[in-house]
């Protein structure tokens, strides 16, 4: 089977939030597998306005532009069946306003240590790798 994946890039922007040694995780509904929250650009949208539509959308909290600092951008393998599809993940740490609930797209949200990388897919992995080697994550 032709997927129009293929050889694709796929550009995201996700939110690095670690508290006691752990990152903040999430997982959308109907889907077996937990992601660093954040998502793709619509359109000409910049990182920074990704960045904030996607975390109020799956978190329902208000990043604080002026607080986001770039952390690293990581590429890996599309995770499932997507043969040859690259996931570039843009990461980026922020502050917030609000308490963090899962909206209708998130089944639910989860604080993972290095223990869990196994539950997150590549491209999320490589970064799980950096933090740990950072002593930011346990």
């Amino acid at each position: 089977m032709v997927d129009g994946r293929v050889g694709q890039l796929i550009d995201t922007v996700a939110w690095v939030l670690i508290q006691d040694g752990r990152i903040l995780c999430a997982r959308p509904r109907g889907k077996g597998i937990f992601y660093i929250p954040g998502g793709k650009r619509e359109g000409a949208e910049t990182d920074l306005q990704t960045l904030v539509r996607e975390i109020e959308e799956e978190l329902t909290v208000a990043l604080l532009p002026e607080t986001v600092v770039h952390v690293g951008t990581y590429e890996a393998p599309l995770h499932g069946p997507y043969s040859g599809a690259v996931v570039r993940m843009s990461c980026y740490t922020a502050e917030f306003d609000g308490t963090i609930a899962a909206s209708s797209e998130i089944e639910e949200v989860a604080w993972f240590d290095y223990r869990d990388r196994g539950r997150v897919p590549p491209v999320d992995q490589l970064l799980f790798d950096d933090l740990v080697a950072a002593g930011r994550l346990r």
